[in-house]
This record gives C-alpha cells, sequence and structure tokens, in this order.
C-alpha cells in the first residue's frame, strides 16, 4: 500500500495530478479541495494516498490532509459508492460540509452533487451517521481562501474541472457563466460555481 508520497509536482490538470518521485512519474486523482491547495508547478508536494487495485488498473488517490483521505476510505466502503463517486463528493464539498450535512440529514443538499441520487443521498446519511461519530474533524480542509493569478482561459479549466465531476459540459459551461466576472482565477469560478449549486 502507498501511504504517502513526496515529490515535484510536474503537470496538474482538473484532477489528474504528475509528480516525479526520484525519476518515477506517479499520475494521482485528487479532489478538487486538495487541487486547490497545490503548489505552483515544479514544486514539491506532499500527499496522503490511498492505492485502489483492480484487474485492469491501480489508481492512486491523493489528499491534502489525513482526514480528507479517511473521509474518502469511510465513503468507499457505502454500498454504492466507488472511489470516482467518493472523490466527486469531496469535491463538491469540504469534508467538513460533508459531515454537518450528515448530521443534519440534508439529503437535499447531498443530491445536487454529481452522481448523488436520492437514494444514493439517504444511504450515505445512515450509513455514515454511526462512522463519523469518530471521526476526527479538528484538522479537516477547508475551502482555501489562496488564489492564483487570472489565466485567460480560466472560464476554460472550471468547465473542464467540473465535467469532470461528472456535469454535463452545458450544465458546466451554465454554472460557469452565472458566477463569472472579470479577473477571477479558474479556482475561484469552480468554487463559486460548486457553491451555488449547493446552495440553490
Amino acid at each position: 500500500m502507498i501511504g504517502r508520497i513526496s515529490g515535484v509536482l510536474l503537470e496538474r490538470q482538473a484532477q489528474e495530478l504528475l509528480i516525479d518521485v526520484q525519476g518515477v512519474g506517479y499520475e494521482v486523482q485528487v479532489s478538487l479541495t486538495t487541487f486547490f491547495d497545490l503548489p505552483p508547478q515544479g514544486e514539491t508536494v506532499v500527499l496522503h494516498t490511498h492505492l485502489v487495485v483492480r484487474e485492469d488498473a491501480h489508481q492512486l488517490f491523493g489528499f491534502g490532509e489525513q482526514s480528507e483521505r479517511e473521509l474518502f476510505r469511510h465513503l468507499i466502503k457505502v454500498s454504492g459508492v466507488g472511489p470516482k463517486l467518493a472523490l466527486a463528493i469531496l469535491s463538491g464539498m469540504t469534508a467538513s460540509e460533508f459531515v454537518k450535512g450528515v448530521q443534519n440529514n440534508d439529503v437535499a443538499g447531498l443530491v445536487r452533487l454529481p452522481g448523488v441520487g436520492k437514494k444514493t443521498a439517504e444511504r450515505l446519511i445512515v450509513e455514515m451517521r454511526d462512522r463519523l461519530q469518530s471521526f476526527a474533524t479538528k484538522d479537516m480542509p477547508v475551502a482555501s481562501t489562496a488564489t492564483l493569478a487570472q489565466q485567460p482561459d480560466a472560464v476554460l479549466e472550471a468547465e473542464s474541472a467540473l465535467t469532470s465531476l461528472g456535469y454535463k459540459p452545458q450544465e458546466a459551461s451554465r454554472m460557469v457563466a452565472a458566477v463569472a466576472t472579470e479577473g477571477q482565477s479558474s479556482q475561484e469560478l469552480i468554487r463559486l460555481a460548486l457553491k451555488s449549486m449547493v446552495k440553490s
């Protein structure tokens, strides 16, 4: 099991990273919460990881905080929730927001996340409630206030990230257009778009 990875961040796009660890390039999938807090390309990044082994692939998932990885591991134990959906949930809301939603029985809030239907939301609340009683919340990741310099393709990057989460291209475009103003980074656009969906 690969539990931690430290290396140079070579590439970053949407939710996929390429990290050079002493000459070996590791492809790592991350949530948008972790993605927002990544250092610039070329710098060293340290992630807590979870390796999923399947017959046709080995997938490595990375997390900026141990609490986010712990929640991911709880999520994939829920019936009907695989790694891809778990990552989408952690991208649509922070770990602390998810815990609060479960505690408040917020089915409507969970249903607004891509790939989560009413039955899945209800199952998440029932199965996660007991597991979250012992869940450490003190180091849960919160929405980052850091932003990158405005990029000319910020809108396209934001739409691509939302599409990778499971939103349809037209829906992603509408979500970004609804919150876009001049001078925003792709991270700001993604965060605002997701927040508008959860609150709508």
